[in-house]
């Protein structure tokens, strides 16, 4: 498709949709894998999730909402942490972190990956145990880290020289040890957009393994009084499908602890892979499961320990939209259709709902793929290919770029969109001064608020030239 000026949604082409999309038989049909486990269709056509139908938990809870699938969810966290047994698994919080799924994580046996001192608190509020927290971060506050320090966060993953003297020196105040993992970049170009492909030279995360910075952080770590050091810790990247990636990472990381281990003396115990799996949000993604990924991750090390002649670390991954992505959907209404003629005598059908950039900012943000299906009934008209956008005053407040839904989709209609458990509730906004919806936990039949919609007091709390008038 080429580049055309105003952006990607207008390119030469644009309007027959991507060549992996194909025209359904049934609209109405739902693709399994891109939605949880307990999605389907009841026999009067209405989309049920979680043993509830979708039209329900909206005439409660109103449109725009995220839907959880408790039991989906919990499945998924079950599932990684059997196939990587011999790991240590860490949701990644950023994903989508609240005080209920913080306890679900804890429930199934699973460790935290928080970046913030705000999912810090979240994980805290939660009674997690923060000896199974991991703190992430690129640029973490002095205060982040007193705070981290003096809960006992489990272990800290530096990410420069200023945050190893930073904590050094607070370690020293305190009289408190930190346990560290040094987060390196291991130069490799994962296959996924350019934003959330972290393991490259170019960019802001870890020490390069390439220019001596990872050993140098090493080297100073372990001459910091305070400072307890776990390991190294690698990401390649975000919506990862295969190991390839980690395949070479694992074999740069790997090569940087046996020349640890030969200059220094020191044999570090533990190794982060990082996350980084993903999920299928259109038919055109095929994700690995979890034992598949854990067969051949574990592999991997295996191997390339042996041709090192050094140990096997114990070994963490950070799994979290592979958890909690396929777990969510987000239900909208749609207010209005409008048929587009374009030059040519084409046309485009455009499906307005309710939300749009303000609760789901990837498509605009990352190039994002979507999918969608009418939730509140079934139609026996032809399917017709559909924009679904949103209601914000952007011409790029897209949701879905092009999805073949029922001929006769009208105001009205519920429009559920699967896929949005990651990222999309954790990077809402107020844009347009828009209400982030809640997340509504599904399960057995019972939903229940886990994070309640923002009201307009809530969106004037901070606003100090309110009056009471």
């Amino acid at each position: 498709m080429r580049a055309h000026e105003a952006g990607w949604a207008h390119a030469e082409g644009a309007l027959k949709g991507p060549a992996w999309l194909r025209e359904p038989v049934d609209p109405n049909a739902l693709v399994p894998h891109l939605w949880s486990s307990t999605a389907h269709r009841d026999d009067d056509g209405a989309l049920r999730v979680g043993g509830m139908a979708l039209a329900d938990v909206v005439a409660d809870h109103n449109t725009p909402a995220y839907v959880l699938d408790e039991a989906d969810f919990r499945a998924r966290a079950r599932a990684f942490r059997d196939a990587f047994d011999d790991y240590e698994v860490f949701y990644a919080g950023k994903a989508f972190l609240c005080t209920e799924v913080a306890r679900w994580v804890a429930e199934e046996g699973l460790s935290l990956d928080v970046c913030s001192e705000g999912e810090l608190r979240v994980a805290l509020a939660a009674g997690f145990d923060p000896a199974r927290i991991g703190f992430h971060g690129n640029n973490k506050t002095t205060m982040e880290l007193r705070h981290a320090v003096a809960v006992g966060v489990g272990r800290i993953i530096v990410d420069s020289f200023h945050e190893i003297d930073r904590l050094a020196e607070i370690a020293a105040d305190t009289g408190r040890s930190a346990r560290v993992m040094v987060r390196v970049t291991a130069g490799v170009e994962a296959h996924t957009h350019e934003y959330i492909a972290t393991a490259h030279e170019d960019q802001k995360f870890g020490f390069s393994i390439t220019a001596g910075d990872a050993l140098e952080a090493v080297r100073r770590v372990l001459a910091a009084d305070g400072l307890e050091l776990l390991g190294l810790h690698s990401h390649i990247g975000s919506q990862i499908f295969d190991t390839s990636g980690f395949e070479v990472a694992a074999r740069r990381v790997l090569a940087l602890q046996a020349r640890i281990s030969d200059e220094l003396g020191v044999t570090l115990p533990e190794m982060d892979l990082g996350g980084g799996f993903g999920i299928a949000y259109t038919t055109q993604d095929d994700p690995a499961d979890p034992a598949q990924l854990a067969t051949e991750m574990s592999k991997i090390v295996e191997h390339e320990c042996r041709a090192l002649g050094i140990p096997e670390p114990a070994l963490s991954i950070e799994p979290g939209r592979a958890i909690v992505g396929p777990a969510m959907c987000t239900v909208y209404t749609v207010g209005t259709v409008k048929e587009v003629e374009l030059d040519g005598g084409q046309r485009r059908t455009y499906v307005s709902v309710d939300g749009g950039m303000s609760d789901n900012i990837r498509t605009a943000l990352y190039d994002a793929d979507y999918s969608c299906a009418v939730a509140s009934r079934t139609s026996a008209a032809a399917p017709t290919l559909a924009r679904v956008v949103g209601k914000h005053c952007e011409a790029g407040d897209i949701v879905v770029k092009d999805e073949f839904v029922p001929g006769d989709v009208a105001p009205g209609d519920l429009l559920a969109v699967p896929g949005t458990g990651a990222y999309c509730r954790s990077m809402a906004s107020n844009y347009n001064h828009a209400l982030r919806p809640p997340v509504v936990a599904v399960r057995d039949g019972v939903a229940r608020v886990v994070v309640r919609r923002e009201t307009y007091d809530d969106l004037l709390a901070t606003d100090v030239g309110v009056t009471d008038e």
